[in-house]
């Protein structure tokens, strides 16, 4: 019995650590260097890789670390926020009419990635 009620609680375990989400369609990376630095230069790579892309930039909102643009009917949204522990973390999502252009998002998460020397 004892054995059962172990057993039980690993599968409940595993189980639990099996359930991720993840927002779709996105692209998440952190980065990290000197705190400003890291923000200014992370917002630098992020609207130059909309520039690259061709969509054009609607909002900025440097506090809130939104960029917000569109590109042939796809909207894209860029979030760009300070960790607790220094580094920075970017997240491109796309929604709209995504079939038009269903490798938008990944080209801006190169180009952000060329663009931050990686």
């Amino acid at each position: 019995m004892k054995k059962l009620i172990i057993l039980v609680f690993i599968i409940s375990a595993a189980m639990l650590t099996a359930c991720v989400y993840q927002a779709a369609p996105g692209t998440y990376t952190t980065t990290s260097t000197s705190s400003v630095s890291k923000f200014d230069r992370t917002w630098s790579a992020a609207t130059g890789a909309f520039s690259d892309q061709n969509v054009q930039i609607t909002s900025e909102d440097r506090s809130a670390g939104v960029i917000q643009g569109t590109h042939n009917g796809i909207n894209v949204i860029g979030n760009i926020r300070q960790q607790a522990d220094g580094s920075v973390r970017v997240q491109f999502d796309t929604s709209g009419a995504t079939s038009q252009d269903s490798g938008l998002i990944d080209r801006i998460t190169q180009s952000y990635h060329r663009r931050m020397g990686r």
